[in-house]
């Protein structure tokens, strides 16, 4: 493949001694695949200093199906390459070709460079050392001992070389210093002799003929080429000396006639003077063009490189996809956590309501047990006080029968029968009352929980119906000035505005608000609109920074705190962006930029950069709306759509709109002004209906408070009269006499008691146990309610935060991409500008080698002109004139010549 010194010749007497080098070097694409270089020489064919264009080693990366192939040595004489298929020996033969600069077509393996890069990547790499020693070396002083070409490959099939010296230092990367280096190394890639492909070698093989075998050889040796000039050069010889004696004989008669003319020219030195002026001005002339084509050239250059070495625009791209992929992971991170949280809170509410509900049921049940064991147990406070009573009346009528007479006897009896039964009655209405009393604190407890409730939505409406004063008023207003509508203030700041552009205080005037200076064509589609644009509506649009620092001072001026619009910065531009390439195209729906007359340029690029007017659809139906954003694919370029109620329809979501009807853009104002009093008329109407309800609950609570106070009232009553009764029965039972009939009955009635005590006790019992188990029940199921709704108060705790995070992420997505449209709107400008100035360039070249060709058909050597081509013009002008001045005197000077 290269220059090699011939082995030294081995004398009789010399001992033949074999020297191996072998190297095993394994593909990355599989273990099993091994390719292996052994090189051989005769001991004394040792390499001298003056071996030159030598291969010492190769390696390549991401080449053809290898990803990293060597570096690996060869040796100095004869290599061998060996392995198994598609472990790489056809990959270094191509990439020697390709690395030392042949085409992709002399290795019969590829059309393209681009066909040699391995699948998946997007460049590859072939770094060849050669071996640059002795006397014939190749600029030693710089590359050293040996020149390593590096080749990197593009994926549009474009290549750069970079020459390294032995240091790794980079000597040049000109394709004609590598030319260079082959041509001194006598290295011949296309040359079959030098590099034999399997495809040549196949064909060489092939051919039997011995004539096309010997035509091979011719011109694979360039004998066939060596024969055809000289051949021609003899032919040329031939022809030479013809010319030569046939000169000869014309020389004679051209003297004589010489000597002739002599005497005439001699006449018209002057003028022939003067037309060697005016050819050397005409020399300088074409010259003096292509001077000055050169120079227009070179500034388009120039041009052209500060142009294309200006990538800020490129970096903002970058910038912006990097922000646009940030916020876009963020948002699909913060939507997931909501609509998890959102499914949980979901979740959560129907078993809240059957909590509430088994909750209720319960705690009714146990009210329900404890008055009947309350009861139980009044009734067995009373049994064993009777039975303490019986007993002691017994006891004292055993010891006192004789003393008494029977008609007081009688009496005593029949009062203290009289007191018992007044008292079970008195202890039945106390129950009763106990429960009473427990039924008005539920009641009062319900209705203040109902009068909190009213208060708060009566405060809701209350808030509702003030804004929609203020919005009739403005209304009311914008009927005499339409920019009332985005706020009272509005016209005297736009007068100011307009005072401080007419003193020079903005570069350009600012315009807005941008709602202003817009109107819809459907007015069906009027919400859709404001739903879409929102807040850009009172938007005001500036030419630079300064003009919009000069427009927040005088807004502070003018505008309360908290309620400036936002201020956007774009560049003024006569005519609106191109948005052919990336608006939505439907047959059936429009656009928010279509659906809308804007005269403004300025307004219409400031709309579409910030919120990407031309890809927004407004569909007035909701099913229609889910068919094409949600059931198929969306249209090309849509991000979202709108639909006639202002609701926002997502690929994948779906937000319902609040407001109901439109605020800035609507054409009917009465009609606007009447549906405003409408609305006022039921919010009057619905807070006169909370404030009669929040009366009538009040005066509930009041009654309720005014029975509950009468009932303590009443208990208090029935317990200073049982205590009472009590006290006479204690009395009456002390002075009773004893009589053994009466001993006998109360006997029996102790007795009975006795039972009705044991019967009460059990009861007792059995409802403690039910009620103890109720209470678990009930405070189980208390528990999990409030677990519950603490899980739904955290769920909606939570969700409230994700929900703000999500607006906030959903706004820097759109903020980032139009971002990012913009700056990818600018690139694509700089690059056409850039391309544009190419082709400029190129012609100007193109016309700058016709000019340097007719220059040299004038004049072959380049002259230096300091002149300019105007004077030069004038100058032969003048020249010319005086010519044919002096040819009218003394004759035709070309006639006279010849």
């Amino acid at each position: 493949m290269g220059k090699r010194k011939e082995e030294s010749v081995l004398t009789p007497g010399s001992q033949k001694r074999q020297r191996k080098e072998h190297t095993a070097i394994h593909s990355d694409e599989s273990d099993e695949e091994t390719l292996e270089f052994s090189a051989s020489s005769g001991a004394l064919s040792q390499a001298s200093d003056g071996e030159v264009g030598i291969i010492e080693s190769i390696q390549l990366k991401n080449f053809m199906c290898h990803s990293n192939l060597g570096p690996f040595q060869f040796g100095s004489n004869l290599n061998f390459v060996v392995g198994t298929n598609g472990s790489g020996k056809s990959s270094v033969l191509t990439a020697l070709i390709v690395g030392l600069g042949g085409k992709a077509t002399a290795t019969n393996r590829g059309s393209s460079l681009k066909m040699f890069i391995q699948k998946g990547e997007t460049s590859a790499d072939i770094s060849i050392t050669l071996r640059n020693q002795g006397r014939d070396a190749f600029k030693p002083e710089l590359y050293g001992t040996s020149i390593t070409v590096n080749q990197h490959i593009n994926q549009d099939g474009s290549r750069t070389c970079k020459l390294k010296s032995k240091s790794g230092t980079i000597i040049s990367s000109k394709k004609e210093e590598l030319i260079g280096i082959l041509d001194h190394f006598n290295i011949q890639v296309d040359n079959p002799v030098s590099v034999l492909t399997q495809e040549m070698s196949k064909q060489f093989l092939q051919t039997k003929n011995e004539g096309d075998k010997y035509k091979f050889f011719m011109k694979a040796t360039q004998l066939e080429q060596m024969k055809e000039d000289y051949s021609f050069i003899g032919k040329t010889k031939k022809n030479t000396r013809v010319q030569i004696e046939q000169g000869e004989e014309r020389l004679e008669e051209l003297k004589q006639l010489y000597l002739e003319k002599k005497e005439s020219f001699k006449s018209i030195t002057f003028v022939n003077d003067m037309q060697t002026r005016l050819k050397d001005l005409k020399h300088q002339m074409a010259w003096a063009v292509v001077s000055e084509m050169e120079k227009e050239v070179e500034l388009l250059k120039e041009g052209v490189r500060a142009e294309e070495g200006n990538t800020e625009l490129l970096q903002k791209v970058e910038e912006c996809q990097e922000k646009v992929n940030e916020a876009e992971k963020k948002y699909k991170a913060i939507q997931d956590k909501l609509i998890t949280v959102s499914e949980e809170a979901q979740g959560l509410h129907p078993q809240c309501i059957s909590l509430k509900a088994e909750v209720q049921a319960k705690r009714k049940a146990v009210n329900e047990a404890e008055i009947i064991y309350n009861r139980s147990k009044t009734e067995l406070k009373r049994l064993e006080k009777d039975r303490e009573q019986l007993h002691k009346q017994i006891e004292e009528l055993k010891s006192c029968a004789n003393q008494v007479s029977e008609p007081e006897k009688l009496e005593r009896q029949r009062r203290i029968a009289y007191l018992r039964e007044q008292l079970k009655a008195f202890h039945d209405e106390e129950v009763m009352i106990g429960q009473q009393l427990d039924q008005f604190q539920q009641a009062i407890s319900k209705c203040r929980e109902d009068h909190s409730r009213l208060r708060r939505e009566s405060s809701e409406v209350q808030q509702a119906l003030d804004a929609h004063q203020k919005q009739l008023r403005d209304l009311k207003d914008s009927k005499t000035n339409a920019l009332k509508r985005f706020g009272p203030y509005v016209p005297a700041f736009l007068e100011a505005v307009e005072v401080a552009h007419k003193q020079g205080q903005f570069r350009k005037k600012p315009l807005g608000p941008l709602g202003a200076l817009i109107h819809p064509k459907d007015p069906e589609l009027i919400l859709a609109i404001e739903c879409c644009l929102k807040s850009s509506l009172q938007a005001f649009c500036c030419d630079n920074h300064s003009d919009e620092r000069t427009l927040q001072s005088l807004m502070s001026k003018y505008y309360p705190r908290g309620h400036r619009p936002q201020i956007i910065v774009n560049k003024f531009q006569n005519k609106i962006y191109d948005t052919s390439q990336r608006a939505v195209h439907h047959p059936e729906f429009p656009t928010v930029l279509t659906a809308l007359e804007i005269e403004n340029p300025v307004v219409a690029n400031c709309l579409i950069d910030m919120r990407g007017i031309e890809t927004v659809l407004l569909i007035k139906d909701s099913r229609r709306a889910r068919e094409i954003m949600q059931c198929n694919r969306p249209p090309r370029n849509c991000r979202e759509a709108f639909t006639a109620e202002g609701d926002q329809v997502f690929e994948r979501r779906y937000y319902s709109s609040s407001f109901v009807r439109p605020k800035f853009l609507s054409q009917d104002v009465e009609a606007e002004i009447s549906h405003l009093n409408k609305e006022i008329e039921n919010k009057r109407a619905q807070l006169t209906a909370s404030q009669q309800r929040l009366h009538s609950i009040e005066n509930e609570i009041r009654q309720n408070e005014d029975h509950l106070y009468g009932h303590r009232r009443h208990q208090k009553q029935l317990q200073a009269k049982i205590k009472t009764a009590n006290a006479e029965i204690a009395d009456l039972e002390n002075v009773e006499e004893h009589q053994s009939a009466d001993i006998h009955i109360l006997q029996e009635e102790a007795e009975e008691n006795k039972g009705r005590i044991e019967s009460v006790k059990q009861d007792m019992q059995l409802q403690s146990r039910e009620m103890e188990e109720l209470k678990n029940n009930l405070q189980a199921a208390e528990k999990k309610l409030e677990e519950v709704k603490e899980k739904i108060l955290q769920v909606e705790e939570i969700a409230g935060p994700i929900k703000a995070e999500l607006n906030q992420a959903e706004s820097e997505v759109e903020n980032s991409k139009r971002h990012l449209q913009h700056y990818e709107e600018k690139q694509r400008e700089h690059v056409a500008c850039i391309n544009k100035h190419k082709n400029l360039l190129v012609s100007k070249e193109k016309e700058l080698e016709e000019k340097t060709a007719k220059a040299r058909q004038i004049f072959s050597e380049p002259i230096r002109v300091s002149r300019t081509v105007k004077s030069l013009d004038a100058e032969m002008n003048r020249l010319r004139e005086k010519i044919n001045l002096e040819s009218s005197h003394r004759g035709n000077r070309e006639e006279i010549i010849q």
